[in-house]
Parts: structure tokens; sequence; C-alpha cells
């Protein structure tokens, strides 16, 4: 199974994605951002790579790969705000036939303002983190809104109303993979 974490800069996906793997240790978390990085070291960086019709088809052929030769689950945070993208990159995975549970994480436009606010970057380079900074708050408010908009049998999960451990537990159960308890989820 792919266990897709979507939603905003300061939704959680990181720390979810953290503590999925701590109960799921065989499992294999996977971030596209590298496959991003990755192409920005051959051609000229744009405003986002998820434009790049090259990031979102190797998005899904790792994915694939990793799935068919190292791991029965992976865990992927990333946010996949614009539809179009959403549905070319998940739609290919379940074409190829991988189970793929969606998760996206909603939180207020202010709670996700507070924590792009407070992420700590690189003290080396405060210029470049208050670049990202300004790029993930450009983006909230388009975060916020894609919640409404996601696909049916996309599990909906408050991640400021409930902590980590909830939000895991929730994921779990909704995977088959655990008995989850508390509240705040909804499926789509």
């Amino acid at each position: 199974m792919i266990i897709w974490i979507n939603g905003g800069f300061g939704a959680g996906k990181t720390t979810l994605a953290e503590e999925l793997h701590r109960r799921l240790p065989d499992a294999v978390v996977y971030n596209p951002e590298d496959v991003g990085i990755m192409l920005w070291k051959w051609m000229r960086p744009n405003d986002d790579f998820q434009d790049l019709p090259s990031w979102r088809e190797l998005v899904v052929a790792t994915a694939l790969s990793l799935r068919r030769h190292h791991a029965e689950t992976l865990i992927v945070p990333m946010s996949l705000i614009r539809d179009a993208y959403r549905a070319e990159i998940l739609g290919g995975l379940a074409h190829a036939g991988e189970e793929v549970l969606q998760v996206f994480l909603e939180a207020d436009a202010g709670v996700l303002r507070e924590r792009v606010d407070a992420r700590v970057g690189i003290p080396a380079n405060p210029g470049a983190n208050q670049s990202a900074r300004e790029w993930a708050l450009s983006r909230v408010d388009a975060a916020v809104a894609a919640a409404t908009r996601q696909p049916a049998g996309t599990l909906l999960l408050r991640s400021d109303r409930l902590t980590p451990a909830e939000l895991a537990d929730e994921v779990l159960a909704a995977a088959g993979l655990s008995q989850a308890h508390g509240d705040g989820k909804r499926m789509r």
C-alpha cells in the first residue's frame, strides 16, 4: 500500500510520516521533493518543480520501483494542491495497480501560517530561509481551498485538532493496519 499524505505547508505531513514510520519501521518514507531537487541540479530551477512533467512522471516511477523492490508499505508526505497534478500522480499509481490511501491534512489558514513562520531554517542561509518561508506562505490559501476538492475516498483529518499519534491511529485504521480511536475523521 502507498499512504500519500497531502496537505498544505505546515499541515504536519512530515510529522505524521515520522509517526507512521515509527509504528511501521519496515515501511519506506519517500519524499518526492528529493526528485525535484535532483531535477533542479540538471536544469534551471523554476518557481515550482511540480510544474515539470518530468517531476510528475519520475515521482510515479520512483514510487512504483520502491514499492516493487523495497517496501510493502510506502509513506509519501507531499503536497499535491493542484487537482490536475494530484490526479496525474495518484491516478498513475492506481492505474499501475497500487493501492493508494489518500490522506489530506486540513488545518485553518492561521494555524498553517503560524507553523510555517515557526519553522527553523538553515542558520547559515537566512536569505534562502526567508524566501522559502514567503513561498510557502503564498500557498496557504490554495491549500486550505484544496481540502474541499479532494476526491471520494480521501481521508480528511484535522491536523490542528488531533495530535500526531491520533492522526496516525486514524491513518492506520483506514489502511486496515490498526484499530483507530479518537475523532476528527471523515471520508469524502
